[in-house]
């Protein structure tokens, strides 16, 4: 077990999702088996984005060719700070005390910039907000603990005037049947709004109509994650497929009406990812129609916007809020504490919980840890969701496609 039995982190918000701006309180807890010479313990407060690919291909010909990787990358950096909590901190020359067995409880808080960027994670880019404590061991190595923490730059549709308005979208596409041309396929896409908050569930209304001579095999409606990284000298594009639901077949001559079928919203960072310059979110929603044999679907597609705080004109539809309650067990749902990250300051508008994102956990160990460092590795960020809609899918699983 060593002489270091305990170090962690705990922070008074127990979600660990905050604002910029907001002040981050918690505690350091060190217990010690033996006495520990050190020359301090320090948190160190780090915020940051960074975008990272390579790319291979090969150059030449025959026995000549060869495989040339490159590398794409850019870093931002939103804030680096410590907080000595015992001792002394780094370079400052002191004689190094000595900690004896024990418990110890070190407080601490830090207030965040303002304007900074909804965490975010991926294999390509992320925007990461993490604090490690340092026991700082004078010729020997250090001792580590790591906790990552959510932040959320809440998105209000109520600001964004096209989160209000309609749309109609109409498209049509030409098939082929044995070398000879046949008659159009053609679907349409009603969306009453445009903004939407994770926990919705959105109307699906349309029609399809199979004026060919093949059968349509399926057609479905989905949700697409559109995320665009930025490099020094290069863009890469993912498309991410986050909620799907299908319809069935459609036989040559028919037709099909979506009647508000409904489309779940998981949970998701906001639109734009505000404050972050080298990582951009976009939603689109499309009615997909999938043809039998060789052919291309016929995409009708919709941009909308995915926010944090809700249209007034919406929440009212379900009344004031409910009194908070703990989570089922094992759900990974965070119900929001009413003095932790500020919901809307419209009294009709219910608050949020937090919910994991619908991608999962990641594994947030990086070139500065070490086999010394504790704490759990294992994180996903935590955006807003509102429970108001129960409903389930047919189809949800998040897909991710690159170019």
């Amino acid at each position: 077990m060593g002489k270091l039995n305990m170090f962690a982190i705990t922070f008074s918000n127990p979600q660990g999702v905050f604002e910029g701006g907001q002040l981050i309180q918690g505690h350091v807890t060190v217990e010690l088996n033996a006495e520990i010479k050190m020359r301090g313990i320090r948190l160190h407060f780090e915020g940051g984005a960074r975008v990272h690919w390579t790319e291979s291909k090969t150059e030449g010909t025959g026995k000549d060719s060869r495989t040339v990787t490159k590398d794409y990358s850019s870093r931002e950096t939103y804030f680096k700070h410590i907080l000595v909590l015992f001792g002394n901190g780094p370079g400052q020359k002191g004689i190094d005390p000595v900690l004896q067995a024990g418990r110890y409880v070190y407080p601490f808080s830090f207030q965040l910039p303002t304007g900074i960027p909804s965490s975010y994670e991926s294999s390509v880019g992320k925007v990461r907000y993490s604090v490690t404590g340092v026991i700082d061991r004078p010729w020997k190595f250090d001792h580590k603990t790591k906790r990552a923490f959510t932040v959320v730059n809440p998105l209000d549709l109520n600001q964004e005037p096209q989160a209000k308005q309609g749309a109609t979208v109409n498209g049509q596409k030409m098939l082929c049947c044995l070398c000879c041309k046949s008659g159009p396929i053609s679907a349409v896409l009603r969306l009453g709004r445009l903004g939407y908050v994770p926990g919705e569930a959105i109307p699906i209304t349309g029609e399809i109509i199979n004026g060919s001579r093949r059968k349509i095999d399926s057609s479905f409606a989905d949700i697409k994650m559109i995320v665009k990284y930025y490099a020094t000298t290069k863009t890469k594009t993912e498309h991410k497929t986050v909620s799907k639901i299908y319809h069935g077949p459609i036989i040559p001559g028919d037709g099909d009406t979506w009647d508000g079928d409904l489309l779940p919203i998981p949970p998701l960072p906001p639109s734009g990812l505000r404050g972050c310059r080298i990582i951009d979110i976009a939603y689109r929603l499309a009615i997909n129609v999938d043809p039998s044999g060789i052919a291309f679907d016929l995409v009708v597609p919709i941009n909308i916007l995915i926010g944090c705080i809700p249209l007034q004109s919406v929440a009212r539809q379900y009344g004031l809020p409910r009194p908070l309650s703990l989570p089922p067990t094992g759900s990974n749902e965070m119900r929001l504490q009413p003095t932790m990250p500020s919901a809307p300051s419209y009294m009709d508008i219910p608050p949020p919980s937090y919910a994991e994102c619908v991608f999962g956990k990641v594994n947030i160990r990086d070139e500065n840890d070490d086999e010394h460092t504790r704490g759990n590795m294992d994180y996903a960020p935590a955006y807003t969701y509102y429970n108001w809609n129960h409903h389930t899918s047919n189809t949800n699983v998040p897909v991710t496609e690159q170019q």
